[in-house]
C-alpha cells in the first residue's frame, strides 16, 4: 500500500537508481486540479546532471507510472511532476495508521505551571489547554508522555499572601479558616484576596516590606524544620492544600488530563545541592554575597542570580531542581516547557546553565512560548494585583454566550469548552491570541462550535439511513474531492505532531467540513441507488471530524 509519507522516499529511490544522485525530495499538495502530489525534483537535478529538467521529469514520471499506483503522472512547466493517485490508493490513504514519528521517545511536557496561593488567570487557561493538546499530539505520534506542572508554593508571593491572611483572620488563627466556604473555587478567591492585600501593603510601606521579607524566610523554614504545628505553619499548610485542590477542580472543569504538580519547595533543595557542586567546579561565581551564573554577551546570555545574598534560592535554582528531578524520575529523551513570551530570555539562561552543569542535556530541551490573550477590543487579559481576568471568568462569559446558541442544556459545557479550546488551538504558538466572543462562539465560521455542529449534522444524516455502513470500495468522479481531503488527515496530524503546531489540524478540519458541505449540496445521500456508497463516505467524514477534534481535546456531540 502506498503511504503518503513515503512519496518522498519513492521518488528519491527512483532518482538514486536512475541517476546515482541523493537529493532531498520535496513533495507538496497542489491545488486539486493539478493532482494529489507535486514535486520539483527534476529541477533540482538539472544542474548536477547538466540536462533539461523536463526530460528528467519525463523519465521519473515513467518510473512512477510503472508502479500502477497512479491515475495520472503529468509534467507541467519547466519540469514539475504532478501526480494523481488512483481511486484505490485514495481510499487506502484514509485507512492508513498514524505515522509513529516519536515511537520510543520518552517525553516530559511541562505546562500550566500555576503558583499556589494565586488564582489561575487567562494565561494559565491558554497554556493548560494548549499543553493538553500537545500531549495528545505527542501520544498520537507514538511518544510516551509525562505531563508535569511546576509552581511556587514558597517565595515572596506566598509571604505576601500569608501576611494578608493574618490581616483577614485577625492574627495567626488557623481555627478561623473553618469559616471559609468548603468550595475549591470560593477558597481560591479568598486566598487571592489575601494576596492582593499583602501585595499592596508590600509596595506601600518599608516596615511592612521588611516584615514580609522576614516572613518569606519563615515559610522556607516550615519546610526545613518540617513545622506543621505552629499557628502560622498550620495556616500555610492548610491553604497550600486548598490551592492544590483548586487546581484539580479547575482541570476537571476544563476536561484536561491531570498533570503531576511539582512544587518549588521540593525542587529548591535539589537545586541548592547542584549550585553548591557547580560553585566548587567554577561554573557559578560568588558576587556580593550572592551566587550567580555569569552571562555570555556573545551568546546573548545575561548574568542571573541563583542564590540571593540572604541565602535563599531564586527561581533559577528551583528551575534547575525541577529539570534534575524530571530527569531522575522519567529519564526523558525530550523535555518541552511552555511559558509566556516574557520568560524567553530567562529560560535561555536557565537552559544554558543546565547544559553547562550537565552536558548530556544539550539539545534535549525545548522552550515553547505563547503570546498574550486579548479580547476583541485589544485589551490584555492581565493578572496584576486586583485587576485579575480569571480563567473562570472566561469560562463564564463563553458559557453564557453558548446558552444563547444551544437549545440542549446537556451540550452547553461541551460546546463551551469546544469554543475555548479551538480558539486557542487555531493560532500558531508564539503570537497573540485574538479572543473575539462572537467569532469564538459561532455556528457559521472557523470555530469549535461550527465543527461540533458539522459532526452532529453528519450523524443526523446517518441516522436517517437504513443502509449498512461499510468501507467504500470505489471513488466516483463526484466523490474525488471529498475522498482526497479525507486522505490528508494522517498527513496533517503527522505534520502537526512534528512541528508541535495544532493549528494545522484546525485548518484541515475546517476545510474538510467545507468540502463535505459542497459534496452534500451537490449529491443526494439518502435515497437512490448510491445511498449505501454515499453514507459510507458520510460515516468516514464524521469519524475523521471526531478523531481530529479528540486530538484538540474537544468532545464531538452526536446531536446539537
Amino acid at each position: 500500500m502506498l503511504q503518503w509519507y513515503l512519496m518522498n522516499d519513492i521518488i528519491a529511490g527512483i532518482i538514486k537508481e536512475r541517476y546515482g544522485q541523493t537529493i532531498k525530495v520535496e513533495v507538496t499538495r497542489p491545488e486539486p486540479q493539478f493532482g494529489d502530489f507535486a514535486t520539483n525534483a527534476a529541477l533540482q537535478l538539472a544542474k548536477p546532471l547538466g540536462r533539461n529538467p523536463r526530460e528528467i521529469a519525463e523519465e521519473i514520471a515513467a518510473s512512477l507510472r510503472d508502479t500502477g499506483n497512479y491515475e495520472k503522472v503529468e509534467i507541467a512547466g519547466p519540469g514539475f511532476i504532478n501526480i494523481t493517485l488512483s481511486g484505490s490508493v485514495l481510499l487506502a490513504l484514509i485507512r492508513e495508521e498514524p505515522q509513529a514519528l516519536n515511537e520510543g521517545q520518552n517525553v516530559v511536557l511541562e505546562y500550566s505551571c500555576p503558583n499556589a496561593f494565586k488564582e489561575l488567570h487567562t494565561g494559565h487557561l491558554y497554556q493548560t489547554i494548549f499543553g493538553d493538546i500537545l500531549a495528545r499530539l505527542l501520544l498520537v505520534s507514538g511518544a510516551t508522555v509525562h505531563r508535569t506542572s511546576f509552581g511556587g508554593d514558597v517565595g515572596l508571593h506566598v509571604a505576601k499572601c500569608l501576611w494578608g491572611m493574618r490581616q483577614e483572620l485577625g492574627g495567626e488563627k488557623p481555627e478561623k479558616l473553618a469559616n471559609i466556604p468548603d468550595d475549591a473555587f470560593e477558597r481560591s478567591r479568598w486566598i487571592s484576596r489575601c494576596y492582593v492585600i499583602g501585595a499592596t501593603a508590600y509596595e506601600g510601606d518599608e516596615a511592612t516590606k521588611n516584615d514580609i521579607d522576614e516572613l518569606n524566610k519563615t515559610i522556607y523554614g516550615f519546610h526545613d524544620t518540617n513545622d506543621h504545628d505552629s499557628p502560622l505553619a498550620k495556616i500555610y499548610w492548610q491553604t497550600r492544600q486548598w490551592s492544590f485542590d483548586y487546581f484539580d477542580a479547575f482541570y476537571q472543569t476544563i476536561d484536561v488530563v491531570p498533570m503531576r504538580y511539582i512544587p518549588e519547595s521540593s525542587t529548591a533543595p535539589i537545586g541548592l545541592k547542584v549550585v553548591r557542586e557547580q560553585l566548587l567546579k567554577g561554573n557559578l561565581k560568588e558576587s556580593e554575597g550572592a551566587v550567580v551564573f555569569e552571562g555570555d554577551e556573545s551568546k546573548h546570555l545575561h548574568t542571573r542570580v541563583f542564590v540571593t545574598s540572604r541565602g535563599l534560592p531564586t527561581y533559577e535554582t528551583k528551575d534547575i531542581g525541577v529539570i534534575w528531578l524530571e530527569k531522575q524520575d522519567y529519564q526523558f529523551d525530550r523535555r518541552y516547557l511552555i511559558t509566556g513570551n516574557d520568560q524567553r530570555e530567562y529560560m535561555r539562561v536557565v537552559f544554558a546553565a543546565a547544559e553547562t552543569f550537565r552536558p548530556e542535556l544539550a539539545g534535549t530541551m525545548t522552550h515553547l512560548t505563547n503570546g498574550t490573550v486579548r479580547f476583541a477590543d485589544g485589551k490584555k487579559m492581565s493578572s496584576r494585583l486586583g485587576n485579575v481576568t480569571r480563567a473562570v471568568d472566561v469560562l463564564d462569559v463563553v458559557r453564557e454566550k453558548v446558552r444563547s446558541l444551544v437549545s440542549d442544556e446537556s451540550n452547553v459545557e461541551a460546546v463551551t469548552l469546544g469554543a475555548i479550546k479551538y480558539v486557542f488551538a487555531k493560532y500558531k504558538l508564539g503570537g497573540d491570541i485574538a479572543f473575539d466572543i462572537n467569532e469564538t462562539v459561532s455556528l457559521a465560521g472557523n470555530s469549535g462550535p461550527y465543527l461540533q455542529y458539522a459532526h452532529a449534522r453528519a450523524r443526523s444524516v446517518l441516522e436517517k439511513s437504513n443502509a449498512v455502513f461499510a468501507q467504500p470500495t470505489k471513488v466516483l468522479l463526484e466523490d474525488r474531492a471529498l475522498v482526497r481531503k479525507l486522505g490528508e488527515y494522517h498527513e496533517v496530524v503527522a505534520h502537526a505532531a512534528k512541528s508541535l503546531e495544532p493549528h494545522y489540524i484546525c485548518n484541515y478540519l475546517f476545510e474538510l467540513a467545507q468540502e463535505f458541505n459542497r459534496y452534500y449540496e451537490n449529491n443526494r445521500v439518502i435515497g437512490g441507488d448510491l445511498e449505501e456508497h454515499r453514507v459510507s463516505l458520510v460515516a468516514l467524514y464524521a469519524d475523521t471530524l471526531k478523531a481530529g477534534l479528540a486530538i484538540l481535546g474537544i468532545h464531538a456531540p452526536e446531536k446539537l
